[in-house]
This record gives structure tokens, sequence and C-alpha cells, in this order.
């Protein structure tokens, strides 16, 4: 059970990971102005995460099966990982709309 965990634990910090690169990567692709890019890269973030989250789903729906397992110092670390990238995953979002109506707009103020 203890390898079983781990690996699930690892699976789950692997995929979040990740996610958290091809944020990163998004990012940058924004200070390009290159939305389209960064889009993508943010497509294939959330599937990392969703993903990840697959792997913890499986280990919550098993436990309300009556599956006892044991306390994982591994699996709660990657449940913290996965819920923080969730959050940068949120937040660049937010961000990415925010620079898209920005650069919307000042292409408007610059055709006048």
């Amino acid at each position: 059970m203890d390898n079983e965990m781990t690996g699930v634990a690892m699976q789950m910090i692997l995929h979040a990971g990740d996610a958290r690169l091809h944020i990163s990567e998004a990012l940058k692709n924004v200070k390009q102005f290159d939305f389209e890019a960064a889009a993508e890269k943010m497509k294939q973030a959330e599937k990392e995460l969703q993903q990840a989250h697959q792997f913890q789903t499986n280990v919550i729906q098993e436990e309300a099966g009556g599956v006892k397992h044991e306390l994982h110092i591994l699996f709660i670390h990657a449940q913290d990982t996965l819920m923080t990238i969730k959050s940068e995953y949120e937040l660049a979002r937010q961000l990415i709309d925010i620079a898209q109506a920005f650069d919307q707009r000042l292409k408007k103020v610059e055709e006048n």
C-alpha cells in the first residue's frame, strides 16, 4: 500500500509540476503578445492539472468506498502542490485576460 500511495503522490506532483511549466511558458508568451501560443500552453496546463486531479480523486473515491489508506505525508504534499498550482493556473488565466484586454485597447488607440 505504501508504494501505491507513493506512486500516486509522485504522479500528482509530476503532472502538477508539468502544469506549472506550461503556465510559466504561457505567461512568457503573453509578454511577447503571443496570445495564441499562451492559450495553447494554458490548455496543456489544464490537461496536466486534470490528470493530477484524477489521481487524487481516485484515492478519495477509494476511501469513500471503504478502502482505508494510511496517512502518507507525500500524498499530503502532492495535494498541496496540486492546489497551489491550480491557484496559479486560475491567476494566470485572469492575468492573460487582462493583458488581452489592454492589448485590444492599445490597438484601438493606435488606430486613431
